[in-house]
Formats: structure tokens, sequence, C-alpha cells
């Protein structure tokens, strides 16, 4: 994936290495999850390439705050803001383990009995399956399992199957489990929604019960890796689904939230940790639990944690867990990136499971649009957006709205909020309780906008997501999919949008590939930025760099210095549910006598724009 550029880094403070006088840095580029700093602790960029680290602990005393979330360089945030007078964040203290030196007791992994029907099924009726649902291997695998009474599971597991009333395995779950069951290290492609987090749950709750039981002291059995707490979370809803009938028991680590019940629930011992990586690299190297009898391994969302700079972390822990483990690694797409880490962990010992095409490619049910306009006009085509959605129907589902940053989450939220729109927001500097609550609120349609960063792009699995917005254009297409992939789950249809600027005109022959490949129309101008991108580009960074040099911002910036002028929505036809007919953020529902016929909508400037039919 490509890598993130610089935001807007500051750096100021003295001694910032110091235990004392630490310095502030700050850098609004991306957000990403993260462990908020407590007295005496740090917020830092991570000093091994780090993207986040969730992690309150192990620094000196009275270090500098530091706050660059994704910079992987050597860093203009206040040099040294990450630590104080102690240790430094790179988990030195916790040493790799010499597993050569050590006698490993064997364990079991192997656990698979093919049922009658599965064994016989004839070849052809086998491709003839694949084939219907795009399942394509590398390696020698079993034959998928069609029906869940051909399922090897136990009876506790198949009594919540039947409770859950799922009807049949989905495709990655019927390929998955018997090369799971089996033993074998798995590379699973997939996209979110396909039902992946059941397709590791059951097996790791049939390996960990084929384990002699946790003594005094012992850590899991079982270890799944996820990128952001709200998935970490979902997997642990499913873990408690199927694992409390099994007996098994699991506790959910991330950042953000107190240890105290997270160090409880380690030391009384559990078979199954489900964890963000900074916060488990905390509790390792305090040496509150080990990985030394961890032999089933999920990394998920691979893609996703190496985007997000936790490769040296996962590298760090996997030198924690014995070198004969099971191994399940899930992608939802199959960049360089993780296929090194596959070879790196695997080497060539392992089946590899692709559902669809590996081509970057969005869900065929999300009908998708794209507005190329100015940075500045986004607010009030915003505006105009949400006041044509709510014309449609006083009900129209849940809407997610993506931007950027956390501090343009916040402005925006305010800005909708004006409107007399109950909306909510979620971002990695929020605490755990109020994102609980916002999710929460969301999930039960007390607020049905939502207003996120990229924590909210995967693992957030909230039923009548009807539309999507993409109010910052993500940095890559693969973030794209990801975000719009939050509707249209579940055989549902959905809607799109994205305003899509200049500055985004990297991602523009991309994009344009995943609509065609969608069957979507394209925009015109969107074609021309894709085929003179790179002048654009060049044009872009020409005109940010003049502005910064003449002290008005980047290319964004209008009015002075002002970001995005969410104020300038003036000339607006009749009493639509968004301000009435004034600029400004005026008042709550009205009319939509502006909108005739639901054909479209009127803008600022007077030109009617049509939602309705893709051509814009």
């Amino acid at each position: 994936m490509a890598p993130p550029r610089s935001g807007n880094q500051n750096g100021r403070g003295g001694s910032n290495r110091s235990g004392g006088g630490g310095g502030y840095g700050n850098s609004t580029n991306r957000d990403y999850d993260g462990g908020r700093s407590g007295p005496g602790h740090s917020r830092g960029r991570n000093q091994i390439h780090s993207g986040r680290i969730e992690r309150r602990s192990n620094f000196g005393g009275g270090g500098g705050m530091g706050r660059d979330n994704r910079n992987r360089g050597s860093g203009k945030i206040g040099s040294g803001g990450s630590s104080g007078g102690g240790n430094s964040d790179d988990f030195s203290k916790l040493r790799d383990v010499t597993w050569s030196d050590m006698r490993l007791p064997p364990f079991q992994k192997n656990f698979y009995q093919e049922h009658p029907k599965t064994r016989n099924r004839p070849h052809h009726e086998v491709e003839r399956y694949r084939a219907a649902h795009q399942i394509t291997l590398k390696g020698q695998a079993p034959n998928p399992i069609q029906y869940f009474d051909e399922a090897c599971f136990p009876d506790y597991c198949l009594n919540e199957i039947r409770r859950q009333r799922y009807n049949e395995p989905t495709p990655i779950q019927a390929q998955a489990w018997p090369i799971a069951m089996s033993g074998s290290n798995l590379v699973g492609i997939a996209k979110t929604g396909s039902g992946k987090t059941l397709a590791f749950i059951l097996p790791a709750i049939v390996h960990i019960n084929h384990q002699p039981p946790l003594q005094r002291g012992d850590g899991p059995i079982a270890l799944v890796l996820a990128p952001t707490r709200e998935l970490a979370q979902q997997i642990q809803s499913v873990a408690n689904d199927f694992g409390s009938s099994a007996y098994v028991r699991n506790t959910c680590i991330f950042g953000g939230a107190p240890k105290t019940r997270q160090t409880q629930d380690l030391e009384r011992g559990v078979e199954l940790v489900i964890a963000t990586p900074g916060r488990l690299l905390d509790f390792l190297s305090n040496g509150i639990t080990n990985m030394q009898r961890c032999t089933y391994l999920v990394l998920d969302e691979a893609d996703r944690m190496l985007d997000m700079g936790f490769e040296p972390q996962i590298r760090k822990i996997l030198n924690q867990i014995r070198p004969d483990r099971q191994i399940l690694m899930w992608s939802a797409t199959w960049p360089r990136e993780v296929r090194q880490l596959a070879e790196d962990f695997l080497g060539n010992n392992y089946i590899q499971v692709n559902i669809g095409s590996l081509e970057l490619s969005a869900n065929h049910n999300i009908r998708q649009y794209v507005d190329v306009c100015q940075e500045g006009d986004k607010g009030s085509k915003l505006k105009d957006l949400l006041s044509f959605i709510y014309d449609q129907s006083p009900h129209p589902g849940k809407i997610i709205i993506f931007v950027a940053t956390k501090k343009k989450v916040d402005e925006l939220s305010r800005f909708i909020n004006g409107f007399g729109v109950r909306v909510g927001s979620i971002h990695g500097d929020k605490s755990q309780l109020d994102r609980d609550n916002v999710l929460s609120d969301f999930r039960n349609g007390r607020a049905n906008i939502l207003v996120a960063t990229d924590v909210a792009a995967r693992g957030l699995d909230v039923d009548g997501i009807k539309y999507v917005i993409n109010f910052d254009f993500p940095q890559s297409s693969e973030d794209y999919i990801h975000r719009i992939g939050r509707t249209g789950r579940k055989h549902s249809t959905g809607t799109s949008y994205a305003f899509f600027t200049r500055k985004n005109a990297k991602c523009a022959r991309a994009l344009v590939d995943i609509l065609r490949e969608a069957n979507q129309n394209v925009n015109p101008d969107l074609e021309y930025i894709a085929r003179n991108a790179a002048t654009i580009s060049s044009k872009e960074k020409e005109r940010d760099r003049a502005n910064r040099d003449s002290g008005l911002g980047g290319s964004n910036r209008r009015n002075g210095g002002n970001g995005n002028n969410y104020s300038s929505n003036n000339g607006y036809s009749g009493g639509n549910r968004f301000g009435g007919g004034g600029g400004g953020g005026g008042g709550g529902v009205g009319s939509n006598s502006g909108y005739g016929n639901n054909a479209g909508y009127s803008n600022g400037s007077g030109r009617s724009r049509n939602y309705s039919n893709s051509r814009h």
C-alpha cells in the first residue's frame, strides 16, 4: 500500500528527551487507535517504525508528548517526545525467546475427521461449488464443507450454530474449516463481511479443548491479533457466543481502556486472548502474561495491520511464540507487503484460499457516486447531499461519513448537529466508554449519522447502514473499498458517495478501475484527473508549497487560512432540512420544496446536481 504522507507536523518544547521538560509533537495526518497517555507517559512516535502503540506504561517520568500516528521517518515532531527518562518504546526489555535451546512438549493440531459425504463428493461437484463461489486455492486442500451436518465440530459448536440460525457455511468457512481443523497453516483472502471470524474461532475452540488444561502462570493457548479495538471486541463477541458452552475463557485486551480488568483476566488464566499488538506487548514486557503455551495464532486483517505500521510489533510478538505453532493469516487484499509477511512467517508451508478475485474490487451491491469538487466546497456539498438523502425518506437508514483527521471529525459533527440532526462521532482520541456509547447509539438508531476516521473502516459490524460518504477521500483505493464495504452487507444494497479533489489525483486511476469493474458510471472529470494525475499532483504540491510560503496553509485553505468553509452554504432553494433557505447552519427540519420529484438537488450556486442516475 502507498506510504502515508506527513500531515501538519509541529514540534515545540525544549529538552523533550529528558524526564521533565518534554515538548509536544502533533501530526494530524491519519488517525489510528491508541491508548491515552497518562501522567509521566507518552503518546509518541514508535521508535521501531510503528504506526501506533496503545500502551501507557514502561516510560520514564514526565516525558514530552508526541502524537505522530503514521510518520515512519526520523520525525520532525519534537524528537524524543516518545519517552521520558526511562525505557524506550521499542520493548527492548522484552527479549526474544531462543526456542532452539528449549525442549518443547508436543501438541496436537490435527482434529479433522472428514465426513463421508464430503469425502465421497465427485470431483466435478467440488469444482462446480468452488467455481460458483469464486474459491481458488494455492496448495492441496481438503474438499469444502458444503453443509453444517458435514462439519466435524463437537456438539457444543453445532448446537450454537443451530441456535444462531445459520443456514449454511459461507464460502470462506466452507473451505477454511477443513484446512484449519487439519492443523495446516492458512492464508485466507476474503472481503470484510465474508464470515471469516467464525472461520477461525470455531477451529480455535476445538484446538484449545484438545490441549492440556492451563496451569497457574500459563499464558493463552490461542491468540488473535487484530488492528483495532472495535474489531477485537467484535471477535470477542463471536468467541463469547461459541466459547461459553465449551468452557473456553477469553479476554480482549486493547489500548485506551483501563488495564486493571485486562490484567486480572490474564493473571487468572484464559485460553483465548484477542488483542491489539501494542497493549499485548505491554503486558508481555511487564511479565503479566507469556506466549509459551500459544500454539494457535490468528493474524486478522493483516493488510490493515501493516498499513497501520504494526509490522515490528507483530514480529516481536511472534518471536515470543513457539515456532511450530499453527498460523491462520487473514487479509482482505493481497498486496506485496502481505505476501512478504506470509513468506517470512510461513515460508511455503501454507495453503492459500482466495474468495473472489485478487484484483481490487468493490461489492457490486453498492451504488457508487463520485463528485469531483474543490476542497473548500465539500461542506456545502455535504449539506446538499444530506438534505437530498433525507428528502427521499424521513428515515433513510444509517449513514457513515468518513473524514481524514480527528479534528475534522469534531468539526463536522458540530456542523451536522447545527441542523438539528443527532450525530455520533468516533476517533482514536475518544475514550473507550465514549466510543462504546456512540456505537451503541448508532446500532440502536438513536443517532443515524456517524462521523468517523478510519478506525471505523473495518471491524464495524452494524446492520442497516444504507449510505457511506467519503467526505475526505482515503489515502489508498484499498481503504476506499473497506470504507464503502460498511454498506451493502449480507446481500443487501447500499449507496456510497465520495468527494474527490485534485489533491487525491494519485488515487484517480485505481478508483476509475474500481468503478468500471463494478459496472458504475464514471464521472468524466474523474477520468480527466486519472489521465493527467502526474501533472495535477505536481501542480497541487507546488500550490501547497506556495501557500505555505505565503502563510496561507495548504491548498485546502480558504478565507484567510480556515479549513473547509462550512458556512458558505447560501442560496439554497426551498426550506430544506439542513438549514432552510439561508447559509451557515440554520434550523432544523423543513419542507423539501426545493427538490422536485427527488430528481436532484440545488446547490449553493443554483446548479442542479442529480444523484439519482449516476451522472455526476
